[in-house]
């Protein structure tokens, strides 16, 4: 065990579940297997995500785990995704930057280069969706994805979100100003069975 990944993380209870995926709070003892997913994927996660950097470190995963309460209290809900079969921890995805006046909010996802390919992120997206629409009384869901990163333009497009357009200079990563494509998933999308 990783010394120091026993700490307190009070956070959501919520659990969301299909055949193949379990969603869950992150909790101290997913350190290690987070980590490793983490190491395994830096390629491809950090070219589009600033805290998946070159000297990201077991010490980064412990930190991101002790401020899940604090996240979770300012409106984030994480959640680490696991295959049902085997439980092997595949990546991660949630609700952030809730807009309680708009009743908007920001999904985001990523999964460890050996689990993409299987549509878990798809499936992983409508499953929070709906759980934000129906839980959190959402109206409007985003998804913003740099032009270039193809792969999470295709999970927004086969989860049912709408491509809006491309905004200009919309997310930075590692200090660099990105366009990036903004899709969208509403309230109507679910009742309309989209999800």
């Amino acid at each position: 065990m990783i010394q120091g990944s026993q700490a307190s993380v009070p956070d959501h209870a919520v659990v969301l579940a299909t055949d193949r995926l379990l969603l869950r709070a992150f909790q101290p003892e997913d350190a290690e297997e987070l980590y490793a997913a983490v190491v395994e994927s830096k390629t491809e996660l950090g070219q589009w995500l600033s805290w998946c950097h070159a000297d990201y470190s077991i010490h980064d995963t412990i930190e991101f785990l002790r401020l899940r309460g604090e996240a979770f209290r300012e409106g984030e809900h994480s959640f680490a995704l696991f295959e049902q079969s085997g439980q092997r921890l595949i990546g991660a995805a949630g609700i952030n930057q809730l807009d309680p006046v708009t009743l908007r909010a920001n999904l985001g996802y990523w999964l460890r280069t050996t689990a993409t390919g299987h549509g878990y992120a798809t499936e992983a997206t409508r499953l929070i969706a709906r759980f934000a629409f129906e839980t959190l009384n959402l109206e409007r869901i985003e998804i913003v994805a740099a032009t270039g990163n193809l792969a999470s333009q295709r999970v927004a497009t086969a989860a049912g979100a709408t491509r809006e357009g491309i905004a200009r200079a919309r997310l930075r990563v590692h200090g660099v100003q990105h366009d990036a494509v903004v899709y969208s998933l509403i309230r109507s999308d679910l009742l309309d069975n989209k999800l």
